[in-house]
Parts: structure tokens; C-alpha cells; sequence
């Protein structure tokens, strides 16, 4: 197809799809819910009688762990791969068929039902990158209970607050992690966790690395019994798949809030199944049998869609890949593991390919490897810059495909169909907007503004299947974090706009939530440690520019009266502060003590107008209320970084 006008085009598959998705979403969705299999098959796709809470699928029964897995056995492919894990930091690598992971998974579900667990309790995963974590989600699902997976690099007081909202039964974690150039080992942030917590998990089950942890033993945490993986395997009876309702939930997903404290965004059963499948045939172009790889962790959206679920849901092969785009061992690393695996689609985030560019700008390690299998990549987790782009299409010679979504949406909004109907790429736009999404670009008054025009990208309601259902315990958040700013619509917190062509443009949040790498975190909570240090009387946290990460945070303090410190060993305190609190993965290392920050009259930080000084826009235009703008003038020189 051409570029003209995507989705009113009356030949194209794509604007067909499209439009009955938005007209009719029952008729749409129920067609394509006949791809999975249901105890009790759906006779309705959306109920909206509880608007904007939204329930997909409300009379279909299910399981997802089956689907994932048992069908495909029962369907004569039980002796293909399922999992590939390659760790390229123990140099180990494993392949799990399907019947193999069939039986795994039931032996360690029962072993969560020996331990109490059952429909909709909770579970916390805290793991590395090993098939074991996979095993534990869907051994989770296939009991009906609620996974919560936590990153294994957030710190204690991070997991704690996981533990203290979802309260689960059972924690799953492992002796550590590897790195590239150390280990990090878990026992002593669980530990700590429970220490913070005013919930008690009965037990913990620990996935063992004895080679890479040899000496590690269990900690003392009363109340809580400490058992490995494997001891509880063998006594435990396995489980079969437990029927639960499509609207029940799968699992829940922590993501920074603007206020410092994590958002429970809780995806349900039926929903999730029917979009993710329908996303890899449609979206991706993944077939049975292909194998694909997600290059992200199982901690963050990306992982639970579409290294653990979405693939096995169409019947295809994941990559598990533990190790880095460079230093595991050198910038050709994603090349060798698509190479030797015969990737037929890498979905990595820009970041990833922007490290590597960095490590070998010409390329030069791209044609070491036979990358004939590699049909496309796709990049998602932040904004897809035009340089990165045509480098890695100049230097893979395949479509590299933009998304874009949200840990809320759990697939994405915006995609080129590379599936449904391959279109033409548009370097900077992830395309246009995926079938279920009514998306618009609004004003400050909830207008829709014109084609080309910038504003909020919001989507009006119901949203497609498989996003949020809401937030854990928590409605009236759900309603004043996204519902509450433009009636009948979802807000996304994104602002851009969509062109003539109907291509989607994102051009950055409008929140002070940033994104590093593709991880969402949010400088509330990093401003909250700041202000801890007795020496900090008031802290701003932004997140700008980066050529590499897309975003890293910067701060800026404000002393006490009378202190004083040397600038060096105070950052350096803080930077530790932030990183034993929040985790490595804030990579929070600038911190510049100012005298003072821009506010306005009722005390509100201008962070948003510091953060275009420091992203060095020349046409910032300054609020009206701000209180005292010399101020301001004095702090500009630090955000240029003339200073």
C-alpha cells in the first residue's frame, strides 16, 4: 500500500480490521477470541454496565497456562522447542520442549499448592533471567493465582512495598543475578524486604545457583519457612489446569507513579490470551514454529507479554537471554544469539541498539553472523529516534519496526502491522494505531485538534482487550490516573500527534515519570531519597535528554541553612542513597547542589520548564505564575551545563 491515508483506505486489510475493531468490537473480538481455547467459550466480548471499568470476555471460562502450553502438546508439537535459554553471562545454554515445560510447570504449580496457594492468590517472582522464572508464571496461571513479578535489580525497600500492596502467600527467587562484571546476590534483599514489610509470606522458594553462589544459605526470617525449588518439586503432586473466569486476574505489574508509589496494573485472564495471540500474527507476523526473540526481562511488561506468554500462545519458540546488548562479551552479542538460534524476529529497545551502535558504529560485527533467518526488528520502551532507526536498517537490511505502548496497554497502541498488511515505515513513528485503540490527539479542553497538530494522545473507550482492568486495590487511582482528565477517555500521558497519513507521532511524556532504557521510573521517588539526606533542604529530579538511554535523571539540591559540603562527596552520597533504595537500574549519577528552584506561587517546582532548559530548547516559555524568575535565570547555567 501507499502512504495516503492508512486508515480510510476501503482496499486495505489494515482499515477494514480497523474499523470494525472500533464499530464493533463484539463482533470483532469474538471472532478472533475462536483462537484460544475456552472451557466456557464467550458469548460476549465487552461489558461496559461498570464504565470505565470495563470487563472483556464476562461469561468465558479459560486458562492461560493451558493455552500456553497443554494444547500445543495435545496438538502432536510437544517435542518442539518452547524456551531457548541462552545465558551469555555463565556461558550456559538450555533448550525446554513443550512437553518438557508441560511437566514442569504442573510439578511446580502443585508444589505452589502444597504451599496453600490457589485462585487468586498472590505470588511475588523475584528472579534473573532463567527458564525458572518463566516456569513459575505460568505455574501461577495454571493454579489460577496471581503473579507478581518484581525486577531483580529494584532494591529492598522497592520489594517491600510489592510485597506490603500484593501480599502474597509465596516469594519466588533464586540465589542472584548475574552481571557482566559482578553478582547480585538476592538473599540479602529479600531478607531485607520482609524486615520492611507488614506482611509475613508463609514460605520462600528459591531457584538454586549453586555454581555461581556457592557459599549462599538461608536467612533467618521469622514466620517464613526458606525451601529450594527443587525439594518441594519432588514431594509435591503435579497440578492440572485450574478453569478461571476470562475476567479474573492474571497478574499484577508494578509501574511508577508520578507520586512516588508503584501502581498495581492488574491484566486478566481472557483478555491478555485473546490480544497477545492476536498481536503475534497479526502485529508481529509470528507463525507456529518460528522462533522469536524478545531481548528484555521478564520484571517488565515486554518480558511478561512477549518473551513468556505471547509466543507460546501462537505455538512459536522464545529466547530466555541472559546478558547484555555489549560487554556479554562484545557489541555483536544480539547478532551471535540471533545467529545461532535462528531468530526469525528480534524485539529489543532502542537503548540496546544504541549501546551497540556506540560499540561498533560501522557495524563491522553485524557481518560475522548469518542473520538470513532475521526478518525484521522490532524496537519498543521509548521513542525510536530517525538515526537509530536507519543505521540498524542500513546495517540489518530488514524492516525495523516501531511500537509503541504502555506496562497499562500490556501490547501495543500504535504498530506497523507487519503481519495483517506490511505498510511503508515512517522513520520516527511507530505507524499507525492498532486495531482495538481509538486513538486521538486532544487539547488542553479535551478537543480533538487537527491532523498534524501536537497534543494528548488519548484513546477513547472501552480500550482493546488485554490492557488494564485496574489497579490493585486501588479504583479511585485507576480513576484519577487515567480516566479523570479527559471524560470517555484513557489519558496516556504521552504527548504527539498523528499526521495526514493517519501515522502516529510520540514526542515524550507529559508526566514527570522518565524513561531510562525503556523502564519506566519516576523522579518523585528518587527526589523522596534525595530529601532524606540531612543536608537537603528541598530536591527537583528530571529526567533529560540522552543520546544513549533516551533519558537519565539529573538532580538538583537546595542545602540547609548553613551547611556546608563538598560538592563531590555529596553527590556521591546521594547517588548511593538512590541506588541502595530504588535500584541500579535508576542510574542516577548527576546531582548538582543549586542555591535555589524554580517555583510557582503555590510552591509547585517548575521541573517541566528546567527540563526543556536542560534539553536546550531555546523557545522555553516560562509560566506566568513563577515566583521569583530570577531564580530561574540563576539555575539555567547548571541545566545547560555551562556550570
Amino acid at each position: 500500500m501507499t502512504d495516503t491515508n492508512a486508515t480510510d483506505a476501503s482496499t486495505s486489510a489494515y482499515a477494514a480490521a480497523y474499523r470494525q475493531s472500533i464499530t464493533d468490537p463484539d463482533a470483532f473480538w469474538l471472532d478472533v477470541a475462536k483462537d484460544i481455547d475456552w472451557t466456557t467459550p464467550p458469548t460476549q466480548a465487552v461489558d461496559g454496565t461498570e464504565a470505565p471499568f470495563y470487563k472483556w470476555f464476562p461469561d468465558g471460562q479459560l486458562n492461560t497456562s493451558y493455552n500456553a502450553i497443554d494444547r500445543h502438546v495435545a496438538a502432536g508439537r510437544g517435542d518442539q522447542p518452547a524456551y531457548i535459554w541462552d545465558s551469555a553471562v555463565t556461558g550456559t545454554k538450555e533448550t525446554i520442549t513443550y512437553s518438557q515445560l508441560q511437566e514442569q510447570v504442573a510439578e511446580f504449580a502443585g508444589a505452589l499448592a502444597a504451599e496453600g496457594v490457589g485462585k487468586g492468590d498472590r505470588v511475588v517472582i523475584y528472579m534473573p533471567m532463567v527458564p525458572r522464572a518463566a516456569i513459575a508464571m505460568l505455574a501461577c496461571a495454571r493454579l489460577g493465582a496471581v503473579h507478581s513479578v518484581v525486577f531483580g535489580g529494584f532494591a529492598a525497600p522497592e520489594l517491600a512495598i510489592r510485597i506490603d500492596d500484593a501480599r502474597p502467600k509465596v516469594i519466588v527467587t533464586s540465589h542472584g543475578g548475574i552481571e557482566p562484571t559482578r553478582k547480585v546476590p538476592y538473599f540479602p534483599m529479600v531478607s531485607k524486604a520482609l524486615e520492611l514489610t507488614n506482611h509475613t509470606p508463609a514460605s520462600v522458594i528459591v531457584a538454586p545457583r549453586h555454581t555461581e553462589f556457592p557459599d549462599e544459605t538461608f536467612p533467618e526470617t521469622p514466620g517464613t519457612t526458606w525451601s529450594y525449588w527443587d525439594d518441594v518439586v519432588v514431594v509435591s503432586k503435579p497440578a492440572d489446569p485450574v478453569p478461571v473466569a476470562a475476567t479474573d486476574p492474571l497478574y499484577i505489574l508494578y509501574t511508577s507513579g508520578t507520586t512516588g508509589l508503584p501502581k498495581g496494573v492488574v491484566r486478566d485472564n481472557g483478555g491478555h490470551a485473546v490480544a497477545l495471540a492476536w498481536s503475534m500474527w497479526n502485529i508481529y507476523g509470528v507463525r507456529p514454529g518460528d522462533v522469536w526473540w524478545t531481548a528484555s526481562d521478564v520484571g517488565w511488561v515486554v518480558g511478561h507479554s512477549y518473551i513468556v506468554y505471547a509466543p507460546l500462545l501462537v505455538g512459536a519458540t522464545s529466547i530466555i537471554y541472559e546478558g547484555k546488548p555489549v560487554g556479554t562479551p562484545d557489541a555483536g552479542a544480539f547478532w551471535r544469539v540471533a545467529s545461532e538460534h535462528k531468530a526469525t524476529a528480534l524485539f529489543t529497545a532502542p537503548t540496546a541498539v544504541r549501546a551497540i551502535r556506540k560499540e561498533d558504529p560501522r557495524g563491522e560485527l553485524v557481518s560475522e553472523y548469518d542473520l538470513t533467518a532475521l526478518r525484521t526488528l522490532f524496537c519498543a520502551g521509548e521513542r525510536l529516534d530517525p538515526d537509530t532507526y536507519q543505521w540498524a536498517t542500513d546495517k540489518l537490511g530488514v524492516p525495523v519496526v516501531d511500537n509503541w505502548w504502555q506496562t497499562e496497554t500490556g501490547w501495543p497502541i500504535a504498530s506497523n502491522m507487519r503481519g495483517l498488511e506490511p505498510m511503508p515505515i515512517k522513520a520516527g513513528s511507530p505507524t499507525v494505531p492498532v486495531p482495538g485503540y481509538a486513538l486521538v490527539v486532544l487539547d488542553g479542553q479535551g478537543n480533538e485538534v487537527p491532523a498534524g497538530e501536537d497534543g494528548n494522545l488519548a484513546i477513547r473507550l472501552p480500550m482493546a482487550p488485554g490492557t488494564l482492568a485496574g489497579l490493585w486495590n486501588d479504583d479511585e487511582r485507576f480513576l484519577t490516573s487515567y480516566m479523570s482528565t479527559f471524560a470517555g477517555y484513557y489519558t496516556t500521558g504521552d504527548g504527539g500527534y498523528i499526521d495526514e497519513d493517519g501515522y502516529v507521532f510520540v514526542m515524550g511524556r507529559t508526566d514527570d515519570v522518565i524513561n531510562v532504557a525503556g523502564h519506566r521510573l519516576s523522579t518523585g521517588s528518587m527526589e523522596a531519597v534525595i530529601a532524606k539526606h540531612p543536608a537537603v533542604a528541598e530536591a527537583a529530579v528530571i529526567g533529560v535528554r540522552d543520546e544513549l538511554k533516551g533519558q537519565r535523571p539529573v538532580g538538583y539540591v537546595v542545602l540547609k541553612a548553613g551547611e556546608v559540603r563538598d560538592p563531590e562527596e555529596l553527590r556521591a552520597e546521594l547517588v548511593k542513597m538512590v541506588r541502595d533504595e530504588i535500584g541500579a537500574v535508576a542510574t542516577f549519577r548527576d546531582c548538582t547542589v543549586v542555591q535555589g528552584l524554580p517555583k510557582t506561587r503555590s510552591g509547585k517546582i517548575l521541573r517541566k520548564t528546567m527540563r526543556q532548559i536542560a534539553d536546550g530548547q531555546t523557545d522555553v516559555a516560562v509560566p506566568s505564575t513563577i515566583e521569583d524568575p530570577a531564580v530561574l535565570d540563576a539555575l539555567a547555567p547548571y541545566l545547560r551545563g555551562e556550570k
